[in-house]
């Protein structure tokens, strides 16, 4: 008589005997304990599999940051400097039409342009130049019109800033720095 190890022993989930089970469970036996069984080689299998993803993960990060650092922005035309007046905001688009943003003139010789997007849900910010604030008329979110740092409201990240360069009276974009504090 061999004695057989009881986690190897396929008992129906209903405990009767084998001779008393409907026909789709003889046509489609499972062995539960044997099934649900995993080995160490297994679980070690899976552990350095999962690592190897990881560590695959975080070198893709890294090879994209160090290669996609520095992207080449356009110089684009944004206006004149005399078509603006203090206090005034001018929208436009740079690179592309798909980023709206928006130039400030807030005093005689300081020329300001941010994202328009919120950094929150991408609604469109108001710079109300008076109070030295971008507004968010979504969720109430406020920035910095100097900076572009939140000031309140959900948004995470300060407004990226459009790098501005005045050549005359025209002005021109020339980059965007995006920041995460």
């Amino acid at each position: 008589m061999s004695v057989r190890d009881p986690d190897e022993l396929s008992v129906p989930p209903d405990g009767r005997p084998a001779s008393e089970q409907p026909q789709w469970r003889k046509d489609f036996p499972i062995d539960w304990p044997q099934d649900t069984y995993i080995s160490r080689r297994e679980l070690g299998k899976f552990l350095v599999l999962t690592s190897f993803a990881f560590v695959v993960g975080q070198a893709w990060i890294w090879i994209k940051g160090w290669f996609g650092r520095a992207p080449k922005w356009p110089v684009t035309k944004i206006g004149r400097v005399s078509e603006i007046s203090v206090g005034e905001t001018l929208l436009f688009h740079y690179p592309d039409k798909l980023h709206p943003r928006l130039l400030v003139r807030a005093s005689e010789h300081e020329l300001l342009a941010y994202d328009q997007k919120c950094t929150h849900l991408s609604c469109p910010v108001i710079a109300e130049v008076d109070k030295s604030i971008f507004y968010c008329p979504c969720h109430h979110g406020t920035f910095d019109l100097k900076t572009g740092r939140v000031i309140s409201g959900p948004p995470p990240r300060p407004l990226p800033k459009v790098k501005l360069r005045v050549q005359g009276d025209e002005i021109f974009a020339v980059g965007v720095e995006d920041r995460m504090s």
